[in-house]
């Protein structure tokens, strides 16, 4: 819990924010997409992003959300240079579009936050008939990735900074079904699990970017790719959950982080000098730790990637 916070290596601790774990440090000349912008620590990301000049493009589902957020942060920083294009993580068609798009603009791309996601819902298949919450927080990211990858390695190239891809994970990736990923029974209703399937996206977000940093370490690119658990938040990914919403509400504000503790591990991650050069790490705390067994399994994390690439196409 973060009442009883201690400082780690990295002179933060789970009681700090993302405004202070970003102290001082100058993002201008950054550009940066952040999904699920418009609401909870995907809006504070942004928000301290912006105040340190990097420019922000959110990926959000809900554009008149968006406009709110980008009018609020631009109210409260004048020189915040913030955007919102439309994106559904859940539809791959949607994802293709923003991609599209975003490549279309000639906009640079340094820092790329796959932050959103959705939690514990019933079982639902996407538009693209996967379970939804595998297809929202890993599918569609991971074809979000891939789509803009040749954009971040052109940026880093030409402006010789070094690019980072940083998957929003989740300490729920310990809690996913007993084999990892079920492969073969990722639409099965009959032995679906909520919660499991939650931690299984999750594991799914920490094994992504742990192939993508060894992949992009071979290619030798100038591009790092980490996870991170941001911490137990105070935010509406519980809605799905009646009785533990009205838990967290009473015991929440105590016990739980705010959201600008809850974003600090992603804006350390995204711009702190410390992290230079660290790829395929898991995060928490504003400190590196350690996965899961699974989330450091290196077969685990090949076999997802081939999985991932056969759903995409």
């Amino acid at each position: 819990m973060w009442l009883f916070s201690r400082k780690g290596p990295s002179g933060f601790s789970s009681s700090s924010t993302a405004e202070e774990v970003t102290q001082g440090i100058d993002g201008t000349g950054l550009t940066a997409i952040v999904t699920g912008a418009s609401s909870g620590i995907g809006t504070e990301t942004t928000r301290v992003l912006a105040l340190r000049g990097v420019h922000v493009i959110m990926g959000v589902r809900n554009m008149a959300a968006g406009k709110d957020v980008k009018e609020a942060i631009v109210k409260e920083i004048p020189t915040a240079k913030v955007d919102a294009m439309e994106l559904d993580l859940s539809s791959m068609a949607s994802v293709k579009k923003f991609a599209s798009d975003f490549s279309s603009s000639g906009r640079p791309l340094n820092l790329l936050i796959n932050n959103a996601g959705i939690m514990a819902t019933p079982f639902m298949l996407s538009k693209d008939n996967i379970e939804l919450q595998f297809a929202t927080n890993h599918i569609g990211h991971f074809l979000l990735t891939n789509l803009l990858l040749d954009t971040m390695k052109k940026t880093a190239r030409a402006s010789k900074r070094e690019g980072r891809i940083i998957n929003v994970s989740s300490v729920a990736h310990h809690y996913t079904y007993k084999e990892g990923i079920r492969f073969d029974k990722i639409n099965d209703k009959s032995g679906y699990s909520s919660f499991a399937a939650y931690g299984q996206s999750k594991l799914a977000n920490v094994l992504h970017a742990n192939e993508l940093a060894r992949r992009l370490k071979e290619d030798g690119v100038d591009i790092t790719a980490n996870s991170l658990h941001p911490g137990a938040i105070v935010t509406n990914l519980f809605r799905h959950k009646g009785i533990v919403d009205g838990i967290v509400n009473i015991f929440g504000r105590v016990a739980l982080k705010k959201v600008q503790q809850g974003a600090a591990t992603t804006c350390y991650v995204a711009l702190h000098p410390q992290v230079k050069g660290k790829t395929g790490e898991y995060f928490e705390d504003s400190n590196i730790g350690q996965a899961s067994a699974h989330g450091r399994n290196v077969e685990l994390a090949k076999k997802l990637w081939d999985f991932s690439m056969k759903m995409v196409k």
